[in-house]
């Protein structure tokens, strides 16, 4: 099966590309890329339009099974409003990634569409054996599990439903626009990186304010690394902040799950309803096997 590289936002160079093509050539399927991919304007890959139509092509690709983003970065919401999505309904294939690639996540969420959330070309290099092993899982359709460690900020409790979410600077950002999830009766997944901790406090109140916590069924907190503080002390780190806006939510919580920006970054199928089990040995998120040909978000 193809797997189909792009660089919807950040540019990528072939040398950073390389250690994913082996990879992916390992495992059995076929890695293919356009030109365009390694495109350059500035920090971008490329102009928009450029960026715009490689995408779009990817999801009209009827050889493609996967549509795996080269990187992160920034400029995935400066072309989402210039895609469709029907090729991805005509001809089902996945779309991985996370990061600045929750934009289109959402998006996918609101259509109907499941998605990866999962290390990048840009990560492979240095990803850990679980990170990259769950990703093959995934893409093979073979049921997996991600577990994390005890946390003394989790809330016990089990929970079966369909995990949504991505970076939290992304949701905040997709406030009010189309893409903006609805997480009714929804597991959130939240990770983020390189924020300075009063914004992180300000994102979690406006997305309280926005009744983002309501009605869900779990909440699984990835990495939240590298984060930055001012010359007078916020007084919290990052996952503190969550737990404190977390406190009052009487359903399951696990804290340190390994996704997000760190090489233990293991995937997470959006929309695909997943076992969650949060207790005293810690967090358990179980994906079953997820039919290749009716992928609708449940």
């Amino acid at each position: 099966d193809r797997i189909r590289i792009v660089a919807p936002a950040r540019k990528i160079s072939l040398e950073e590309l390389e250690p994913a093509l082996a990879q992916i050539e390992a495992w059995g399927f076929e890695a293919f890329y356009t030109p365009e991919l390694f495109a350059e304007e500035n920090q971008f890959a490329g102009k928009d339009s450029i960026r715009q139509r490689d995408l779009q092509a990817a999801l009209d690709d009827p050889k493609c099974r996967a549509i795996l983003c080269a990187r992160g970065g920034y400029g995935s919401v400066r072309i989402v409003d210039q895609l469709h999505y029907q090729g991805l309904k005509t001809q089902p294939k996945w779309f991985l990634g996370y990061s600045d690639v929750t934009v289109f996540h959402s998006a996918l969420h609101r259509e109907g569409i499941m998605s990866m959330h999962c290390s990048m070309p840009i990560d492979f290099k240095r990803a850990t054996e679980a990170s990259l092993n769950s990703l093959q899982l995934a893409l093979k359709g073979e049921a997996y599990a991600v577990n994390a460690e005890e946390h003394p900020y989790n809330k016990p409790g089990s929970c079966e439903a369909a995990i949504i979410g991505g970076n939290l600077s992304m949701l905040y950002s997709l406030l009010g626009s189309p893409e903006q999830l609805d997480l009714h009766g929804k597991i959130l997944f939240i990770e983020d990186l390189d924020e300075y901790l009063y914004h992180v406090d300000r994102m979690f109140y406006n997305l309280q304010r926005n009744h983002y916590f309501e009605n869900l069924a779990g909440i699984l907190v990835g990495s939240l690394t590298d984060m930055n503080d001012n010359k007078i002390p916020f007084g919290e780190d990052a996952e503190e902040i969550a737990r404190r806006h977390f406190e009052h939510l009487d359903i399951p919580i696990g804290f340190g799950i390994p996704a997000g920006h760190l090489n233990d970054n293991q995937t997470l199928i959006f929309g695909l309803s997943a076992q969650v089990q949060v207790d005293s040995n810690g967090t358990s998120i179980r994906f079953s096997h997820a039919d290749q040909q009716t992928r609708t978000s449940r």
